[in-house]
């Protein structure tokens, strides 16, 4: 039977192995396509795959399994749940895998692209520009069908120039960047806030006027500090929640 192969990344010493490996397996597993195979490799190929030791690997599938993602039986070996939930809360660590788990897992329409102005609420990030390229997508649900969040994503021209709109149908825009246009990743800041569903809001994600959403701010910058992109995301409150683990060591 062949195996699911799992995306590569590059480990980042300060933060857990386990975590990181855990939310880049989770990242490929919701990002799969439905013609993948569902039988994952086995511990020591994954171990051997993300350069960890046999143990960090088996700490990292715990995560996973204790999540609702994979399921592990006895000699026959690990297997991805094809009804696995979406929309579970992520705990972040600092990792850009873990922001492109997120984003994973969902049916995006693009709903529209082209030049935009910045917007007046993000204009402290784009100091230097007037128009940004703007990117609006719906994302629901694979197995309902079901919406859950609505997201734009304003983006440097430069970097926009770059980008095939097609590829934002099947990957989120973070993986876009990293790893279709290949611009390097200094850090992601986010901020999620309580709001009530816009008319807009709640037409796209189905739900009444003034329901609780999740508002959602992601900016993106360079190694240098320069901003690549701010997406502002509505969740539906009812589907998603956020939880931040801080790390003592």
């Amino acid at each position: 039977m062949t195996s699911f192969a799992p995306d590569s990344i590059v480990l980042n010493r300060k933060l857990p192995l386990w975590y990181q490996v855990s939310q880049s397996l989770r990242a490929s597993i919701l990002g799969r396509s439905l013609q993948d195979p569902l039988r994952l490799p086995t511990e020591e190929q994954l171990a051997g795959h993300y350069g960890v030791s046999v143990l960090t690997m088996r700490q990292a599938l715990k995560e996973l399994e204790d999540e609702g993602l994979i399921t592990r039986h006895r000699r026959r070996g690990t297997f991805i749940e094809p009804a696995a939930r979406r929309g579970a809360p992520v705990r972040l660590l600092g990792s850009v895998d873990a922001i492109v788990a997120q984003q994973s897992g969902m049916t995006t329409e693009l709903l529209e692209h082209g030049k935009s102005p910045v917007p007046p609420e993000l204009a402290e990030y784009f100091p230097d520009l007037d128009e940004v390229a703007s990117y609006h997508r719906l994302r629901s649900d694979e197995t309902t069908g079901e919406p859950t969040n609505h997201a734009r994503n304003y983006v440097r021209p430069e970097v926009a120039a770059r980008i095939d709109p097609s590829d934002l149908a099947r990957r989120p825009m973070t993986k876009v960047l990293r790893d279709v246009v290949g611009v390097d990743i200094g850090r992601i800041t986010d901020t999620v806030q309580a709001r009530l569903a816009d008319p807009e809001t709640a037409r796209l994600l189905q739900v009444p006027l003034l329901s609780p959403i999740l508002h959602y701010t992601g900016v993106t910058y360079d190694p240098g500090g320069q901003v690549l992109d701010a997406a502002v995301i509505h969740y539906r409150g009812d589907r998603f929640s956020f939880s931040v683990t801080l790390d003592a060591t």
